[in-house]
């Protein structure tokens, strides 16, 4: 998919900064960057509002065996932007979190089983034996772009993200697209998948917002002068 219809505002790269970056990936090493190693497209709706419902491209490295973390993009072409982040981990990982953390993080059996989640590109038999591993997992999301609005800039706070949950959430237009566009069938895959199985314990009563609507505030706070802290802090 082409990226959001959003303009960023500025002039085109000039041919100086394209040599500049040119020399410098020729002399620098981008590790963690070349750790990722796949390509997940999903939705998102924001923690306070379901109707708004965002297309994300996950692009992730496993830091281990329990844990991977993804870049979230508007799309998968080179206009594409940087819209969030998300973290992945397992029951055991999630689990072992306190209980005020666990709101903030959501489940991702429905979406696994449901076909909505998926690989592009990727053969069906072979995204589904990771996915028998994602379908036990967490997830934590922000997105710091709001490109639903329109924006052309990353405005305002971080946006706490959740993931789909039951059948009818999700709208049917952007079902419809996304399913056109990649050749899909979200509805011949959750066939395919009825044998996987969620968290083993079961979906947290915590996960998911705790089934409430969840959002970021700012507030204003007072701040100690310098000197009040310690100098193995500064």
């Amino acid at each position: 998919m082409a990226s959001t219809h959003v303009d960023v505002p500025g002039k085109h790269t000039e041919t100086g900064t394209a040599l500049v970056e040119t020399a410098a990936a020729a002399i620098q090493g981008f590790d963690p960057i070349n750790k990722i190693h796949q390509h997940l497209c999903a939705f998102h709706f924001y923690g306070d509002d379901m109707t708004r419902q965002v297309e994300a491209h996950h692009f992730c490295s496993h830091q281990n065996e329990e844990m991977r973390q993804c870049l979230i993009y508007d799309g998968e072409g080179p206009s594409a932007k940087l819209i969030g982040v998300e973290y992945l981990v397992s029951e055991a990982l999630f689990l072992a979190l306190p209980d005020d953390e666990k709101p903030l993080w959501h489940s991702h059996e429905y979406e696994v089983k449901s076909g909505m989640l998926f690989m592009p590109q990727v053969p069906g038999a072979v995204q589904r034996r990771d996915m028998e591993q994602v379908c036990k997992t967490y997830g934590k999301t922000y997105h710091f772009w709001q490109v639903d609005c329109g924006d052309e800039l990353p405005l305002g706070l971080p946006q706490l993200m959740m993931a789909f949950t039951r059948d009818g959430q999700l709208r049917q237009e952007l079902a419809k697209d996304i399913e056109r566009r990649y050749e899909i069938s979200f509805e011949e895959e959750r066939e395919k998948r009825k044998y996987m199985t969620g968290p083993g314990h079961g979906i947290h009563p915590l996960a998911n917002g705790a089934g409430k609507g969840r959002r970021l505030e700012l507030r204003e706070v007072d701040v100690p002068p310098v000197g009040s802290v310690p100098r193995a802090f500064i």
